[in-house]
């Protein structure tokens, strides 16, 4: 059973940064992507972020330049926040997803921006 922590969150104000990290039990070669979602109430799961084992990494639009991502080992992740908005405020989840497919779950940390 793969554990996934995320860790980080917290409220800042309009213009601050955040760290999010995210660290999945077991092996660093278990992973071959690992990436931040974000879901705020009455809206769905969206990606914001995400890593391959090789590195390469792809952002949603709204983050772009704002939110890089960063691999510590193959199974710990950042999330550096920069240029927050209240538009951020959400939970932040992590996946860590194995080569065999299956997809792990962290249970989140919340993100609050306040104007």
């Amino acid at each position: 059973q793969v554990q996934v922590v995320e860790s980080g969150g917290g409220l800042v104000q309009a213009g601050g940064s955040l760290r999010l990290t995210c660290e999945a039990s077991g092996s660093a070669l278990s992973f071959n992507f690992m990436g931040w979602y974000r879901q705020a109430p009455g809206k769905e799961r969206d990606l914001v972020a995400g890593i391959t084992s090789g590195g390469t990494a792809n952002y949603a639009d709204s983050v772009k330049g704002r939110f890089p991502i960063s691999r510590a080992n193959g199974r710990k992740v950042y999330l550096q926040m920069n240029s927050l908005r209240p538009e951020d405020t959400a939970f932040y989840y992590c996946q860590a997803r194995r080569w065999s497919g299956d997809d792990n779950w962290g249970r989140g940390t919340q993100v609050t921006v306040s104007t």
